[in-house]
């Protein structure tokens, strides 16, 4: 009997765990990604252990993707996407993959194309061990495919790794069944009153886990220094009426108390404060580790109502006083901004092709009764989740997927 092909959409915890679970019970996967690099929004999470795992899930992505690229039964496309979809006995699906402008064979991984590149993300750079090579050419942004104007980076590469000149590529496949691991897209802050773009000062919480992981330190982007005093301000793009986005993001709270800790771990001299509307669980020890968290960062139960700037770069937040109304200011030396989920991009357009229905909020939800035979959502995609339940959820699709496939 022929061995069954599965294409999952998406390369996050999801769609990975998905990929490795199918591809165990004998699976053939096709795992594409839209992006360059692949592990989804998830790979670019940093560790925030202190003396002790505090169980963040971070690793288990970077786990994961390493199983999964060496995997036998498992083939990864990044900067791939579907271009049409026909039902015959199953899915016949054309794939669409963007240049493969840096050879991984030969790139070394030195750098020197992102310091060479003039246009700001011409050059995008990798966040795991597992990413070959570590550098890719943002299509989007590169001055040479716009109008060739532009070489600097293939100039400048050593080994003569970079060939601008690289052709889209289009496939064919058959799959049997489909999952849907899309995972999500960050709220951009940019029209709250919170100066993100305007203030070098003020940073969104996935600007902050990349810095954390590539430089194990959290500094400035103004000036490189450590801060002293960091505010973060939960629920910037969620439960907002005005944005119509009335849901929890639900990953939010987690980050911003182990971020806070772990920088007090660092150095017990910083001050951390987190202004909320409320603390949502995370977790399985999220009791024990709430009450350790509470003794080292201070919580404010009040979302601020703008950002000015101070001296030394430093920025002044405005908010009420819970208890009295009262109007107070106090001055940080770098704010973060804890971002919201939204639905992924280019989810609509997916879901056209696929036959999908989308929830209200936009999202794809639990896919019951909302989706044609052999497809099966997994993860983010249905909804906004922690990094534990965007696992479990691939781990279901592949096994319903598993049922599907053994159904007469």
């Amino acid at each position: 009997m022929a061995q069954n092909r599965v294409l999952v959409v998406g390369s996050g915890i999801a769609g990975l765990t998905a990929a490795l679970d199918l591809a165990e019970a004998g699976v053939f996967v096709d795992v594409i990604d839209q992006y360059a690099f692949p592990g989804g929004q998830g790979i670019r999470l940093s560790c925030k252990a202190t003396d002790t795992c505090v169980k963040c899930g971070a690793c288990g992505v970077d786990d994961r993707l390493g199983k999964a690229l060496k995997h036998p039964n498992i083939r990864l496309m990044t900067g791939s996407g579907i271009q049409d979809v026909r039902k015959s006995n199953g899915f016949n699906v054309r794939i669409r993959q963007a240049p493969g402008f840096v050879d991984p064979n030969r790139c070394d991984n030195c750098g020197i194309c992102l310091s060479a590149c003039p246009t700001e993300r011409g050059i995008l750079q990798g966040t795991s061990g597992h990413h070959r090579p570590f550098y890719a050419v943002n299509e989007s942004a590169c001055l040479y495919v716009k109008d060739k104007s532009c070489t600097a980076c293939r100039e400048a590469c050593p080994t003569g790794a970079i060939d601008l000149d690289a052709a889209e590529k289009t496939e064919s496949i058959h799959a049997d069944a489909m999952i849907v691991a899309a995972g999500f897209s960050i709220h951009s802050p940019l029209e709250k009153p919170y100066g993100y773009g305007v203030f070098p000062n003020v940073m969104t919480s996935p600007e902050v886990e990349t810095v954390l992981k590539r430089r194990g330190r959290l500094v400035r982007p103004s000036d490189q220094s450590e801060p002293d005093r960091v505010a973060f301000i939960q629920c910037v793009g969620s439960r907002d009426a005005k944005l119509n986005h009335l849901w929890c993001s639900g990953y939010c709270c987690g980050f911003a108390l182990r971020t806070a800790h772990l920088l007090k771990h660092h150095r017990p001299q910083v001050h951390t404060t987190v202004f909320y509307i409320d603390i949502q669980t995370f977790g399985r020890t999220f009791e024990t580790d709430y009450k350790e968290m509470q003794e080292s960062i201070r919580l404010v139960r009040s979302i601020p109502g703008d950002i000015y700037p101070s001296e030394n770069e430093s920025l002044k937040i405005s908010y009420l006083k819970p208890d009295t109304g009262e109007t107070l200011q106090e001055n940080f030396d770098l704010v973060v901004l804890s971002v919201g989920m939204i639905p992924p991009a280019g989810l609509e357009a997916l879901s056209k092709t696929l036959e999908l229905r989308l929830t209200p909020e936009g999202f794809l939800g639990d896919g019951n009764g909302t989706k044609p035979a052999g497809v099966f959502p997994a993860g983010a995609v249905t909804g906004p989740m922690t990094l534990a339940e965007a696992a479990a959820g691939g781990a279901r699709a592949a096994w319903q997927t598993l049922q599907y496939l053994k159904s007469p």
